[in-house]
């Protein structure tokens, strides 16, 4: 007699996640990508090529110029005396330094025209401080904005950046009439304060287009940035005199030489040995405008290079 036979087993099918054989599915991917690449399309908000992108900035200038404008004459627009806040407000700030460090602390003794010693360091800290905070809101404060256009994102810390230097320009009428009033005339000298604010200028947009890529990415950048620049502020000599501390000798070199080459305080220095008399180069650092040219220029590039690396960040999330 025949055994019967055992029923087989079915044959299970293979496992679609484990077949490796490539198929339409598979490819439909760099199909894709090649149509893009035949037809010229990119990915949208992908980073640009820092050509093309220093391109796209220049051709929205026009757009950054109106930005500026609009914003500055809008920032006052509720105030009842307007615009006057623009000039009142380091006009406040530079009385109260006067009384608490000037009159209380005495670091006005040893320091000729102490007033306007005072009141251009605090005027010329208010732009740097400024531009820095306006940075740190720079992408945070316009989302609307970013998500619902296509432009290159640095145009708004250049704009805001902007913005302060308009706002320093229309307060330095004030502070010639405070120094015209204590006894310094408008004389040749007072043209170079033209390349100190271009300097300036393009060490504030550098550290504006920084702390604006940081902000976006931490919005608690924007809450820690004024004890950072109230402690940057209190070690900038706006309201001493730094080459008085540090020629006495009593400090390290190395605290000297930070002093002395601190950005801010370069540039508050310069714009005293443009516009007061008393404060001769004798009283400047060795090497400052070399000094001043370095930071705007570290400042300057590798702060729109910091901003630009992450592009295509902006306004997700």
């Amino acid at each position: 007699m025949s055994q019967p036979i055992a029923p087989t087993a079915p044959v299970p099918d293979p496992d679609p996640l484990l077949d490796r054989t490539p198929g339409p599915a598979t490819d439909t991917h760099s199909d894709l990508s090649a149509l893009a690449r035949r037809h010229g399309l990119t990915v949208s908000g992908a980073r640009p090529t820092l050509p093309a992108y220093l391109r796209g900035l220049w051709s929205r200038r026009h757009f950054i110029t109106a930005f500026a404008t609009a914003r500055l004459t809008a920032q006052y627009s509720q105030a009842k005396l307007g615009q006057l806040w623009q000039i009142m407000t380091p006009l406040l700030n530079a009385t109260v330094y006067y009384f608490i460090f000037g009159v209380l602390l005495g670091t006005k003794n040893g320091v000729p025209d102490f007033v306007p010693f005072l009141v251009t360091g605090v005027f010329i800290w208010t732009f740097t401080s400024s531009s820095i905070m306006a940075g740190t809101r720079a992408i945070s404060g316009n989302l609307g904005l970013v998500r619902a256009l296509h432009f290159p994102r640095a145009a708004l810390p250049v704009a805001l950046a902007l913005q302060q230097l308009q706002q320093l320009l229309f307060s330095l009428g004030a502070l010639a009439v405070i120094l015209v009033c204590f006894g310094e005339y408008p004389k040749p000298g007072w043209l170079l304060i033209v390349p100190v604010l271009v300097l300036q200028s393009l060490f504030n947009t550098g550290v504006s287009m920084a702390v604006a890529r940081l902000a976006a990415r931490t919005p608690d950048i924007s809450q820690l940035m004024p004890f950072v620049l109230r402690t940057w502020m209190y070690t900038s000599g706006v309201m001493w005199s730094v080459d008085k501390v540090a020629g006495n000798g009593r400090l390290p070199h190395a605290v000297t030489v930070a002093l002395e080459c601190n950005p801010a305080a370069v540039y508050i220095d310069l714009t005293r040995f443009a516009l007061i008399d008393s404060f001769t180069a004798a009283r400047l650092p060795p090497h400052v405008w070399a000094v001043a040219a370095g930071w705007a220029l570290l400042a300057g590039i590798g702060g729109f290079l910091f901003f630009w690396k992450a592009e295509e960040e902006y306004g997700r999330g």
